[in-house]
């Protein structure tokens, strides 16, 4: 199904999301771009779904824009921030009409990058389109610290019937695939609906990442902790990376 779930319960993406904390999400990457940033405002989310990370930052006091595929996501994120401008693109070859001071992708969206060719048009696309001293910020796995036993899952109502959502990280041990497992389970008086999909997903280490990364930024990689400022300590397997342009 690839990207199909995504745009057919596109209206239901929220309440997938429903346990992520936004706000404490955006304010760490805000706190980030004080300490690394040039001291402007322009901001792009890129995969930015249905716009929750789009509102904060125009709460702080960004001039905030959104990029997605999935022109459904891009029509509630229109409706959830009018003052925002979103436009439906490919990440992974994106242009923008001004320079940005700062460029984020969060939920490990940068995975959706399908392979390391893809994933490097990304950085370049980000690189160009940040103004002198901008910052991308992201968040990424290591492809060699992947538990494929491991998952998360919630529930969430809307009106009367009951959603129950998992998904885990799975990858082979070999190449640069990797892919997120989903499943979505809908229980309501007529009985159960469930939806199976899994998202192809580049893999790669954070090595090769930053080997990416230096030509084009000076790299700074933290802790995935949105409340704290902690440098990586090299061994676990999810980290935010900070990466000013060159």
């Amino acid at each position: 199904m690839s990207n199909a779930l995504y745009t057919d319960l596109s209206g239901y993406y929220d309440l997938m999301c429903v346990d992520i904390d936004y706000q404490a999400q955006s304010d760490g990457i805000r706190r980030l771009h004080q300490l690394f940033g040039n001291g402007g405002h322009t901001h792009l989310d890129l995969a930015c779904g249905t716009g929750p990370h789009v509102r904060r930052f125009i709460e702080f006091g960004y001039s905030s824009s959104g990029l997605d595929i999935n022109q459904p996501m891009l029509d509630i994120a229109a409706t959830r921030c009018p003052s925002a401008s979103f436009m439906r693109q490919d990440m992974s070859s994106f242009d923008v009409c001004e320079p940005q001071d700062l460029i984020t992708c969060f939920l490990y969206s940068i995975h959706y990058n399908a392979s390391i060719e893809k994933l490097n048009d990304c950085l370049l696309s980000a690189h160009r389109a940040l103004a002198p001293g901008g910052v991308f910020c992201f968040n990424a796995v290591d492809k060699d610290k992947i538990d494929n036993a491991l998952f998360v899952k919630h529930t969430a109502r809307q009106g009367t019937d009951l959603f129950t959502f998992r998904s885990g990280w799975h990858y082979d041990g070999q190449g640069e695939q990797q892919s997120l497992r989903l499943s979505i389970e809908k229980a309501d008086a007529s009985g159960v609906q469930v939806w199976d999909d899994e998202h192809p997903m580049v893999a790669v280490r954070f090595a090769e990442l930053v080997d990416l990364l230096e030509p084009l930024f000076e790299v700074q990689v933290f802790e995935h902790d949105y409340a704290k400022i902690t440098p990586w300590d090299t061994a676990s397997g999810n980290a935010i990376f900070v990466c000013v342009k060159r």
